[in-house]
């Protein structure tokens, strides 16, 4: 039988859509919202209105009736801690989602808008594997204060469906495997995957870990606290460096591993080469922590994100963590496609839709 489905994966600044039958691409496309038109909404979920006409907008000029559809799927958004899997869009779901009571981002319109587009057409709709995907073991969330727990934020969409992606392709079941997986983006998480879960990740959005183009990571902590009582920043000042401008932006202003690239090794600015160099290392340093993790069995480290579309990346990193295993690259991400593999696994029976 085919499925038709509706993906939406709702970023900052655009909303990414597709349209699947079963596991094929029909068409995506990514829908712009400049800057002025975003700054209308003092509050993300009233772009839900906005967003919701544009999509339908270009379905309707793509010549694509929204009847034939079997279900709509969107990217989680800003959730309470939940195990990996497909969830129904219920009332508790999309409540916590419109309210941000955990945290305001434009991924909490995935599961709105897959939900007020479906109700009319009779068909279910979902969310899969939001950032807040929680199976770390319970000494991964020591710290070393009990105030600070460790948490559990990563690329959740995109570390588990490469995962899986190479679990089929080497024919062995992905709960049977120990992996380390990194997702080389605007962030960087670098996850330890042990017989199916996650249990053990750093936290990518504005905890530890590496820099990033765009987030400081793991910082002195002295030296922090001594920042953030220097009378220089407001608190809101310090989030905005911690994530947003921290990283590659805080050091070379661009959030662009290519344009380092370029000032690194055409340009020969010697700064911006050792922010490349400091950057694979500090990324191969989490994958042998994470190797430690996995005690030292690890049947192969994938390398993801668009990040790992460059080469001289991919070989600094190479060269310091290939002892520990085979390495594999799939470079961009593969979210549209894991959208709609998880409303498939729902609608072919093979998995029961979770509850919120």
């Amino acid at each position: 039988m085919g499925y038709k489905l509706l993906i939406i994966n709702p970023g900052s600044t655009s909303t990414k859509i597709g349209i699947f039958d079963n596991e094929t691409l029909l068409f995506s496309e990514t829908l712009r919202h400049p800057t002025e038109e975003i700054a209308k909404y003092n509050l993300i979920v009233n772009q839900k209105n906005f967003r919701k006409q544009l999509i339908l907008d270009f379905l309707t000029g793509k010549n694509f009736d929204i009847k034939v559809l079997s279900a709509v799927i969107g990217r989680g958004g800003m959730l309470k801690p939940i195990p990996s899997g497909t969830y129904a869009t219920n009332d508790a779901l999309l409540e916590d989602l419109r309210s941000g009571r955990h945290g305001q981002h434009a991924s909490n319109l995935g599961g709105l808008l897959a939900r007020e587009i479906a109700e009319p057409l009779g068909i279910p709709s979902f969310i899969l594997d939001p950032v807040v995907v929680d199976e770390l073991s319970p000494i991964a969330r020591y710290s070393g204060l009990p105030q600070v727990p460790r948490i559990s934020v990563f690329h959740a969409l995109n570390q588990k469906s490469v995962a899986k992606r190479y679990s089929k392709e080497q024919g062995v079941p992905y709960n049977s495997l120990n992996l380390i997986v990194t997702h080389m983006g605007g962030g960087v998480s670098v996850a330890a995957h042990q017989n199916g879960k996650v249990i053990d990740v750093n936290n990518s959005v504005d905890g530890d870990g590496p820099f990033s183009p765009e987030r400081a990571g793991s910082l002195p902590t002295g030296g922090l606290v001594k920042l953030c009582f220097s009378g220089q920043y407001t608190q809101a000042e310090i989030a905005k460096l911690l994530n947003g401008k921290g990283g590659l932006n805080a050091y070379l202003g661009t959030n662009d591993m290519r344009q380092v690239t370029k000032m690194a090794f055409e340009d020969g600015n010697q700064e911006a080469k050792y922010v490349f160099y400091a950057f694979t290392y500090q990324v191969a340093k989490e994958i042998g922590a994470m190797a430690a993790v996995l005690n030292g069995k690890v049947d192969q480290i994938i390398l993801t994100g668009g990040i790992a579309y460059g080469e001289k990346v991919i070989k600094e990193i190479k060269a310091r963590v290939g002892f520990i295993s085979g390495i594999t690259v799939y470079a961009g991400d593969e979210e549209l496609l894991a959208l709609a593999q998880g409303a498939l696994r729902v609608l072919k029976g093979e998995e029961k839709p979770l509850e919120y």
